[in-house]
């Protein structure tokens, strides 16, 4: 790697923790100050619709240990339900309250206040080049955490 291209990660690397940094800072600010940026990585998960902890580990790339610690710490703040399928007594089903639906809008509307700050600092024709960029090197693809 030359030191343009290491420039150009660590860059990156520098944006998307300044998209987490104010995501995190909006959040607080719209009063959901007992999340956490891998819940947001949860929420997104569930966000599609009930899922299992088994689904969920697999999507955060983490023990069932850890997704379960994850899920009843959001289970006890309100965010998050538990529920027997009505297809299969054996699996719990995990979904969003109303509460968490509320903390993902939220989430979503502190990213795109992050995302206007990058829209007023740079030119329309860069932040428009940036985004169809973005698009293409970033693919399809559900959210999950870099660890």
């Amino acid at each position: 790697m030359d030191d343009t291209d290491w420039h150009s990660a660590s860059a990156l690397l520098r944006l998307s923790a300044q998209l987490v940094d104010g995501i995190q800072d909006g959040m607080a600010r719209r009063g959901f100050t007992d999340v956490r940026p891998v819940h947001g990585f949860l929420f997104a998960t569930v966000s599609s619709g009930p899922t299992t902890a088994t689904d969920i580990a697999t999507q955060l790339q983490v023990t069932k240990q850890a997704a379960a610690q994850l899920i009843s710490y959001l289970i006890e703040r309100g965010y998050l339900t538990k529920e027997t399928s009505d297809i299969d007594r054996r699996i719990q089903l995990i979904d969003l309250t109303t509460r968490g639906r509320a903390c993902t809008q939220a989430a979503r509307a502190s990213a795109e206040d992050c995302v206007e700050v990058w829209r007023e600092q740079l030119s329309r024709k860069n932040f428009d080049a940036l985004v169809t960029s973005l698009g293409i090197l970033a693919g399809p693809g559900r959210l999950r955490p870099s660890w």
